[in-house]
């Protein structure tokens, strides 16, 4: 079971809804997802600190997770925490030529996939990572796209 905890540190058009829709669909397609998870929807600036501070990158990125279970030493119901930086999946939607909604289906899914153990530093990573997050993005209704 999961729970979602929702921040919405920007104005935007998604919903509490939305996201919490797009979570659970993970937590069926991948049983790890599970626990509380905090979502947080902020802008670039807020990104860029976040990014610079925690990978070196003074930029705004699309999505960044911190798992708290990934050193096994916190014994917690919480999952994690996934930042989205609402700008940015924007740009990237418009760029890919796919909705917003889409697109935040796609960053949510990775970030999830990530606060469980998916990476994508090597090939076969990626593979497997990708192919997870695309059928999860069917599964909601949109075309996957092929990382292969």
């Amino acid at each position: 079971m999961i729970k979602v905890i929702v921040n919405f540190n920007i104005k935007n058009n998604w919903t509490k809804l939305q996201i919490e829709k797009i979570v659970r669909v993970v937590s069926q397609k991948e049983e790890k997802v599970a626990g509380v998870v905090e979502v947080n929807v902020i802008g670039d600036k807020e990104m860029s600190e976040i990014n610079g501070r925690y990978r070196g990158k003074n930029y705004p990125t699309d999505v960044l997770s911190f798992a708290w279970q990934e050193d096994k030493k916190i014994k917690s119901k919480m999952l994690g925490q996934i930042y989205l930086c609402f700008p940015q999946v924007i740009r990237q939607a418009k760029e890919y030529k796919i909705s917003a909604q889409e697109e935040l289906t796609r960053m949510l899914s990775h970030g999830l996939l990530h606060l469980v153990g998916y990476d994508h530093q090597t090939d076969t990573q990626a593979k497997k990572m990708f192919k997870l997050q695309e059928n999860i993005i069917k599964n909601l209704g949109y075309v996957p796209t092929n990382f292969s």
